[in-house]
């Protein structure tokens, strides 16, 4: 009984030991950039890992794969889990929080942050940097110049934000443009397995265009339509925040253009091909 009482006092002491480590430390104000970016190389890690364990015993196609297609195989499973959970945590605060809403009263819009916001956006840092590691690792495997660019760029906005907790609501309106990511790779897995004929891959391209459309091509012109109306509160931000906020978009609004008529010219020759 008395070898009882003290595991138990032992574990409340370790237990109360970890939660004092957890807020002075981990969710810190002053450590959360850091721990959300180690957090989201670590969850980038796991779900490569469990995309590659899944398709090994439920996918057939995958054991007939190349080397370097099961690395991109296990790596778009990666990207989308990335893509589900910062397009959910983007809409949620431009379009449903108040953080950034005009009605509340708590200065500039690009001075705004809260913790959670941060560490959304920690997460997003650590699967770029992970995801830019791999294409510079196997590069050009995993994808060209542009696919560089636009990591890097990505990596560097969004880290900027983070850090500094300016201009965060533009960095979650381009990241709503990941919405389009794991259509895009749904599209590859179902070219890989040889279903390129078939009607979810019809399917999944008109559902590209049009995601593609209003993720990418519409909502980047209303970021810039936000951007004039809050220019007095733009241009009060540091002058490296200001050169992010005008040039990142506008670099990335001009690959997605490409991008999309790259994607019409593809969905038309599908369409002409089918009877």
């Amino acid at each position: 009984m008395v070898v009882s009482k003290k595991t138990t006092l032992t574990f409340k002491s370790y237990q109360s030991q970890a939660q004092v480590l957890v807020k002075t430390y981990i969710l810190a104000d002053a450590f959360m950039p850091y721990t959300s970016v180690l957090g989201g190389i670590f969850a980038s890690k796991m779900v490569y890992d469990l995309t590659q364990l899944i398709s090994t015993f439920y996918f057939r196609t995958y054991a007939s794969l190349t080397r370097i297609q099961r690395i991109e195989w296990n790596n778009r499973g990666m990207s989308s889990v990335h893509a589900i959970f910062i397009t959910a945590m983007s809409l949620y605060f431009v379009f449903w929080s108040d953080l950034y809403s005009d009605r509340y009263n708590a200065g500039p819009i690009t001075f705004r942050s809260s913790p959670l916001s941060t560490f959304a956006l920690g997460v997003s840092v650590g699967y770029f940097l992970s995801d830019l590691g791999m294409i510079f690792w196997l590069y050009p495997a995993l994808g060209g110049l542009e696919y560089v660019v636009h990591h890097a760029l990505s990596a560097i906005a969004v880290s900027y934000a983070m850090f500094t907790g300016e201009g965060q609501l533009y960095t979650f309106m381009v990241l709503i443009s990941e919405l389009t990511t794991p259509e895009i790779n749904l599209r590859w897995y179902l070219d890989t397995a040889g279903l390129k004929k078939s009607n979810a891959y019809l399917i999944n391209g008109v559902v590209i265009f049009f995601a593609w459309m209003v993720a990418r091509i519409l909502l980047f012109v209303y970021m810039f339509y936000h951007v004039y109306m809050h220019y007095i509160q733009v241009i009060q931000m540091h002058q490296i925040g200001i050169l992010l906020v005008f040039m990142v978009p506008s670099v990335l609004a001009a690959m997605n253009l490409m991008w999309f008529g790259k994607i019409i010219k593809g969905m038309m020759k599908t369409l002409a091909k089918r009877p």
